[in-house]
């Protein structure tokens, strides 16, 4: 008996390494893809390929199909110099991830990286997943990841996207063909020529068959969106943009929640914007001190209610600013806020902020800085401590009670700002691609939105979590090996 445990173990690894894989080189990789089944695995060879499309290819939740590099960025996918056609195009198609590729976007205006379009036909439970889009710099319209069809369940992880003319461009400038219930975590997003991301407002949805139709909520949690300071021809823009959901009917009452994000400088415009449904805790905002942090107001749609707590925001011009009521309910408490103006416009219920200047930040927090290697917003010891407050009007947010670091803030909330600790920790200056530690993408591509976790993907964790299956599979075969002799 004990010799034979290890002989299924060899048996049980060695089939689930052969099933579904399927090998392609830069040759071979067109004549592959329209084969693909549920459960598949296509293994990209180290080299460039031109560009392909993801055309009615449908996995199912409990097998994905997965188009990889498996040495990470070691396949370059180039875009058309024409061009004829996006670099990635993905229609009528579920449950297939695409990961640890480098798209390549030449600079070639108009070919966007990752595009789903082709009008009503929908595209559902796709994952995005440790890519890597460069030169998507063509002009402002020029898109790193873009979606122009219905999509909901999109999972957009642990990307960088740098200087794109737009990072993200999700959903239709018409309010067309809505981007329903997505996670958008781990990223990082840094120099485009407008947003890193924008989410645009939605019409009355479509009916289409799965499409959700009781509450989504998109999560945004632990990315890093950064602007530069070069000119924005087609006009100024916010690093993230989210806007509003239809008055009525399915979509009305879904939401956007943002946490655990870094957004840093802005020169001209605001770090955020939002309308319709937001909720917004346990972020930094820092370095737009011409401008705001956050702008909250009706845009394309209307602002319908909107949860301001627990973020740290330093050097900004503004704190956090209401353009109008959000006739649903509002709430701004526990907020660290060092600007010359902390808070502004009709705010109905605010209480319980910590504000200060600038000026005075070094005595609150270990190290206020724009620099993200080196800020440093965990409080001093003993410091930015107030009341308890009250949290029970949040408490069916997502990681409500959860700071910064993903540290418990217990039963009553004390501590202003993004952090719970007094502990000195620098957010460092490590990208989404350093921070995989923090988001275990499953094979179903699936991620539990109430999780903990640690931040916005901006320093480097330990993978000791994890490592322990990678040991027993050792162990294991060490053993069958042993078994053979």
């Amino acid at each position: 008996m004990n010799r034979g445990w290890p002989l299924f173990a060899v048996f049980f690894f060695a089939h689930a390494a052969r099933a579904g894989d399927v090998n392609a080189t830069p040759s071979t990789l067109g004549a592959v893809l329209p084969t693909l089944k549920p459960g598949d695995t296509v293994h990209l060879a180290a080299g460039h390929y031109n560009h392909f499309s993801v055309s009615n290819m449908n996995g199912t939740a409990q097998a994905w199909i997965t188009i990889t590099s498996d040495a990470p960025q070691a396949a370059v996918i180039d875009a058309d110099s024409g061009p004829c056609c996006n670099t990635i195009e993905i229609s009528g198609s579920s449950y297939v991830a695409i990961q640890n590729l480098l798209v390549d976007g030449h600079d070639v205006a108009g070919a966007f990286g990752v595009s789903a379009s082709n009008g009503a036909t929908p595209t559902h439970d796709i994952r995005i997943e440790n890519d890597v889009f460069v030169n998507h710099h063509g002009s402002q319209q020029h898109d790193a990841i873009s979606t122009k069809t219905p999509t909901w369940g999109w999972i957009i992880r642990n990307n960088t996207i740098t200087s794109a003319g737009t990072g993200l461009y999700l959903g239709n400038s018409t309010g067309d063909d809505p981007f329903i219930g997505g996670i958008i975590e781990g990223n990082r997003v840094e120099n485009p020529i407008g947003y890193c991301m924008e989410i645009k407002f939605q019409n009355p949805r479509p009916t289409i068959a799965g499409m959700p139709t009781t509450l989504a909520s998109t999560i945004i949690r632990r990315n890093v969106f950064i602007k530069n300071d070069d000119p924005s021809p087609d006009g100024d823009r916010p690093n993230v943009l989210v806007g509003g959901f239809p008055s009525a009917g399915a979509g009305s009452q879904d939401r956007y929640e943002i946490y655990g994000n870094v957004f840093l400088h802005n020169p001209r415009e605001s770090l955020f914007q939002g309308s319709g449904r937001v909720t917004i805790h346990d972020n930094v905002f820092a370095d737009a001190p011409a401008t705001r942090a956050m702008l909250l107001q009706d845009h394309d749609l209307p602002l319908e209610l909107a949860y301001v707590y627990d973020n740290t925001i330093y050097d900004v011009g503004t704190g956090i600013h209401f353009g109008n009521a959000a006739p649903q309910g509002d709430a701004v408490f526990g907020n660290l806020v060092f600007s010359p103006v902390p808070m502004s416009g009709p705010i109905q219920d605010m209480h319980d902020n910590m504000n200060d200047t600038v000026a005075n930040a070094a005595t609150y927090v270990h190290v206020p800085s724009d620099v993200l290697a080196q800020m440093d917003f965990h409080p001093l010891a003993g410091k930015c401590i107030g009341a308890a407050i009250d949290a029970s009007k949040v408490a069916a947010d997502t990681d409500y009670a959860s700071d910064f670091d993903g540290v418990s803030r217990g039963t009553s909330f004390t501590v202003r700002g993004a952090f719970v600790s007094d502990q000195a920790a620098p957010l460092g200056d490590g990208g989404a691609s350093s921070d995989a530690g923090l988001v275990d993408a499953g094979s179903d591509g699936g991620s539990t939105n109430g999780e903990g976790g640690g931040g916005c993907g901006c320093r480097t964790v330990p993978g000791a979590q994890r490592s322990w299956i990678g040991l027993v599979v050792l162990a294991l075969l060490a053993s069958a090996r042993r078994a053979f002799k």
